[in-house]
C-alpha cells in the first residue's frame, strides 16, 4: 500500500534520522516495553508481573510484553498519517499463538501513533498453505467488520516462523475509510481515493495457468467496477502463481500467465476499460509475479483515482533492462505486461512503487548461481531505477529518490540455505528499513532473488541536488 500527498516523509525505521517535526508520540495507558533507535521491540526488556496490574480494569488489551520481531516506518501526510509495519512472531508455538503474537504488536505499534489507526491491507506469508483459513478466524474475530484487504500467500518466511505479516495502517482527521466488501477497502483524502483489493483466487475449475490467471483478472475487474472503478485506475499489481516455472503442456506457468494477462488487458482495452498508451507512454501497472506453493493463483492490486489536476503518474522503465513489454519471444511467447516501476508525482513529492526486481541486465539473467552478485546486481537495478539520472531520462528531472528513501521492502529468496548471505547484503545496502524475507521461486529458474518495494521522496529542483546526500551503498 503507499500514498502520497504534500508531505514530510518520516522513516521511524531509522531511530536518529526521523524528522524533528514528527509530533510527540502518545499513548493513553502505559506500555511495558522499550525500543532501539531502530524501532525494533525488544524481548526480555525488564518486564515485571508489576506491569501486569496497570492493564487490569483498564479496558486496554494490549498485552504487557511483546515477543514478535517488528520494524515500521511511519510516513507524514500533513493531516493524514500512514504506518507501514513489517511483523515476524517468533519461531515457537503454534500457529494461533503466531497470529495472536503479530496481531497484538501491531495493534501497540498503532496504539503509539498520535491519533486512531486503522489497518487497511495486509500480505500474510504462510509457511504451510492449510493454515490460512485458522488465521482469517483470527484475524476476522479482531477486526470485525473492519478487516482489511488481505493476500494469504504459501511463501514460508526465512526465519522459519509459521507466518510473517506486512501491514499498512491509515489515519488522521481527514481519512474517510470504507470496508465496502470482503477484501476491498477505500481510503479517500485529499481528493485522493485509493482502493487496495486482495485475497483474489480463481475457482476450482479453473486448472490451466491461463484460465486461472484469466478467470483471477476477470474477479479482480468485477470487485473494481463495484467500487466504482476499472482497470485504467489499476497502479499496482500482485500475482502469485503456483508452480511458477513448472512445465504445462510444455510451457511454463509464467509464461502461459504472460498470455492470459496480455489478452485480458487488450481485452480490457477493446471494453473502454483501460487506455494502455497514454501521452505517449505505454501504462501498464507495476507488478510482482512470483511463485508460491500448490498449482494455484492468488492476486491483489492497488488502485488510485483522482480528479486532481497536480497529480501525474509515470511508468518507470530502466535504462539497464529491456522493458518486460518488449522481451523476446524466446522468455514467453506474449510478453510480461508491467512496468518496472509507477511512480505518482504530486506537489513536492513523489511516491515510486517499484516492481519485482531481479538480477537482470537488458534482457538476461547475470551471475548465474551465485546469490551474493545477484543480490548486489538487483539492488543496483533498485537504485538505478528510482534515481535522479533515469527521472532526467524520464523528462522529470526534479524527481527522484535513494535507496534509504524506501519505506519498505520484501526479498523473496529462492534456496533456503542462501538466506543468510542474502540477508547480510541486504542489510549493509539498505540499512536500517522494514523488510521481510520470504522463500519463494522466482519466474525464471536461474534466478535466486527478487526484491520490491515503495518509496517517499521529495521533488527538488536540479540546482539544489548538490546538497542532498549521496546514495548508500554499492559494488
Amino acid at each position: 500500500m503507499s500514498a502520497t500527498s504534500p508531505v514530510d516523509p518520516i522513516h521511524s525505521s531509522k531511530g536518529a534520522e526521523v524528522d524533528a517535526r514528527q509530533p510527540a508520540l502518545s499513548v493513553d495507558v502505559p506500555i511495558c516495553y522499550r525500543m532501539e533507535p531502530a524501532k525494533r521491540m525488544l524481548t526480555g526488556a525488564g518486564c515485571s508481573s508489576s506491569c501486569h496490574a496497570q492493564f487490569s480494569g483498564s479496558g486496554n488489551q494490549m498485552p504487557p510484553c511483546l515477543l514478535a520481531d517488528q520494524t515500521h516506518s511511519v510516513i507524514g501526510l500533513e493531516k493524514v498519517r500512514r504506518v507501514a509495519l513489517m511483523v515476524t512472531p517468533q519461531a515457537s508455538g503454534d500457529v494461533v499463538d503466531q497470529v495472536w503474537e503479530a496481531i497484538s504488536t501491531i495493534r501497540v505499534v498503532l496504539k503509539q501513533q498520535p491519533g486512531p489507526m486503522v489497518v487497511t491491507s495486509q500480505t500474510v506469508f504462510l509457511k504451510r498453505a492449510e493454515d490460512a483459513e485458522a488465521c482469517r478466524k483470527l484475524f476476522a474475530a479482531y477486526y470485525g467488520e473492519r478487516m482489511p484487504a488481505t493476500i494469504f500467500v504459501a511463501q514460508p518466511p526465512c526465519g522459519g516462523q509459521s507466518l510473517a505479516i506486512e501491514a499498512w495502517a491509515v489515519g488522521g482527521e481527514d481519512a474517510v475509510i470504507e470496508f465496502l466488501a470482503p477484501d476491498v477497502v477505500s481510503v479517500a483524502y485529499d481528493g485522493l481515493r485509493w482502493l487496495h483489493i486482495g485475497g483474489i483466487s480463481p475457482p476450482p475449475s479453473a486448472t490451466t495457468a491461463y484460465s486461472q490467471t484469466e478467470q483471477a483478472l476477470g474477479q479482480m475487474a468485477e470487485r473494481l467496477a463495484a467500487a466504482g472503478a476499472s482497470f485504467q485506475d489499476v497502479v499496482r499489481t500482485w500475482l502469485y502463481q503456483g508452480g511458477i516455472t513448472e512445465p504445462e503442456l510444455d510451457i511454463e506457468r509464467y509464461r502461459e500467465l504472460n498470455r492470459a494477462r496480455t489478452d485480458f488487458f487488450a481485452e480490457q482495452e477493446l471494453q473502454g476499460r483501460l487506455t494502455i498508451q497514454r501521452g505517449g507512454l505505454l501504462h501498464y501497472p507495476a507488478s510482482t509475479g512470483i511463485g508460491t506453493a500448490g498449482q494455484g493463483l492468488s492476486i491483489g492490486c492497488l488502485a488510485l483515482q483522482t480528479e486532481r489536476d497536480d497529480v501525474r503518474l509515470l511508468p518507470l522503465e530502466n535504462p539497464w533492462q529491456t522493458s518486460a513489454f518488449e522481451y523476446a519471444q524466446v522468455y514467453s511467447p506474449k510478453s510480461p505486461k508491467f512496468s518496472r516501476a509507477m511512480a505518482m508525482v504530486i506537489g513536492d513529492y513523489v511516491t515510486i512503487w517499484i516492481s519485482g526486481t531481479a538480477s537482470i541486465v537488458n534482457a538476461e539473467t547475470v551471475h548465474p548461481g551465485d546469490i551474493e552478485k545477484q543480490t548486489e546486481q538487483t539492488i543496483d537495478n533498485i537504485e538505478h531505477l528510482i534515481s535522479r539520472e533515469n527521472f532526467a531520462g524520464h523528462g522529470v528531472p526534479d524527481a527522484g529518490a535513494q535507496l534509504g528513501d524506501l519505506a519498505k521492502i520484501r526479498v523473496y529468496v529462492k534456496r533456503p540455505e542462501d538466506f543468510e548471505k542474502c540477508r547480510a547484503i541486504c542489510e549493509r545496502r539498505f540499512g536500517p528499513l522494514p523488510i521481510i524475507f520470504a522463500q519463494a521461486d522466482v519466474c525464471r529458474s536461474d534466478l535466486l532473488v527478487e526484491i520490491e518495494g515503495v518509496s517517499f521522496s521529495r521533488l527538488q529542483p536540479v540546482a539544489n541536488h548538490s546538497a542532498t546526500n549521496p546514495s548508500r551503498g554499492g559494488v
